[in-house]
């Protein structure tokens, strides 16, 4: 790899550069990006070896009383969407080098409670009904696993890398249920991320751009549309240990939904989210550990719900990484 990442970066950079997540777009309400799932360090990839990443998910959101949505297949109107869920993600960062970059590969298992609390079901043929008045459903779930491979660089204060995950249908979507954290769809994402750190002064610039591409949904014949996201942070190392940042992300479909189950039509998504984190890098037991803590506010959105994002991420170093270089003794001439 060319340049090192400092021992104080080896977990903190895990916490942004790999894409992992859902969020609401598409059918549903749900997209494999999340507004500010690309954060600071997102170009940052550490040193070859082994981590270990935990991302709790939180979102709480509401649409528009006249707007509807679907979701399982049923139509909904006055919805309101919460979710707690956590990502589980192993990474391997080779030693193995790509024109000059290292390669990584990196797997996510989502599981937790999506929520979802309809005031009025227009349609719902796999509910076994056409109309109701309120519709509830709160189920817990292990979503599909999520696969990633990464390729990234260092050059002085400029780090960069290039990646693409794949959503996989695992076979744990429920038919006919408003609860769901399987896609039980084939998602790729290819995006690019760049960042600027200048440790002397504790500035990270970091942006993210991307592309979804979705597969259909062979459950309910919907076929959601692909999209464009991209993220920015800015973040300021108080001390070596503390850091503060805003953010921005923005997901908007580049074209409409479709197939036989989509009964609302292209219904492109799109939203806009800003907000802020709060970092803190320490040890335990020797072991360097980061936290972020990411909240987001969805200020602007078409055709899903407008809400607010809270994301907790921890990761930390498994083993693997090389031993500093001891340093090479003084020669003292006689």
């Amino acid at each position: 790899m060319r340049g090192q990442v400092s021992k104080a970066l080896v977990a903190a950079c895990l916490l942004a550069g790999l894409p992992v997540g859902s969020a609401q777009a598409t059918e549903g309400g749900a997209s494999l990006y999340v507004p500010g799932i690309h954060g600071p360090l997102a170009g940052v990839v550490p040193p070859p070896g082994f981590y270990f990443e935990t991302d709790f998910y939180s979102y709480s959101g509401r649409l528009s009383a006249s707007k509807q949505i679907q979701i399982g297949g049923a139509v909904l109107a006055n919805v309101q969407v919460e979710a707690r869920a956590a990502f589980l993600t192993p990474t391997w960062v080779t030693p193995v080098e790509i024109l000059g970059g290292n390669l990584a590969f990196a797997m996510s298992l989502p599981l937790g409670v999506p929520r979802v609390s309809a005031g009025a079901v227009i349609a719902a043929p796999r509910l076994g009904r056409a109309f109701a008045l309120s519709e509830r459903d709160a189920t817990f779930n292990v979503g599909d696993p999520i696969v990633s491979s990464l390729i990234g660089w260092h050059a002085g204060k400029f780090h960069w890398q290039t990646g693409v995950s794949v959503n996989i249908p695992s076979g744990s979507y429920q038919d006919g249920e408003l609860s769901n954290l399987s896609f039980n769809r084939w998602i790729g994402d290819v995006y690019g991320a760049l960042t600027y750190l200048d440790p002397a002064i504790g500035l990270d610039i970091s942006t993210t751009i991307g592309l979804e591409i979705n597969g259909a949904n062979t459950a309910t014949d919907y076929r959601s549309g692909n999209a464009f996201h991209a993220d920015l942070a800015i973040t300021k190392n108080l001390t070596k240990e503390f850091s503060v940042g805003v953010m921005v992300g923005h997901y908007q479909q580049v074209s409409g939904d479709g197939g036989s189950g989509a009964s609302l039509g292209a219904y492109k998504g799109r939203v806009t989210a800003v907000g802020g984190t709060v970092g803190y890098n320490f040890e335990v037991a020797g072991t360097p550990v980061s936290a972020l803590l990411k909240v987001m506010r969805e200020v602007e959105v078409e055709n899903r719900s407008r809400g607010t994002i809270g994301l907790l991420s921890i990761a930390f170093p498994l083993g693997g990484q090389a031993a500093p270089a001891a340093p090479t003794p003084a020669v003292v001439k006689r």
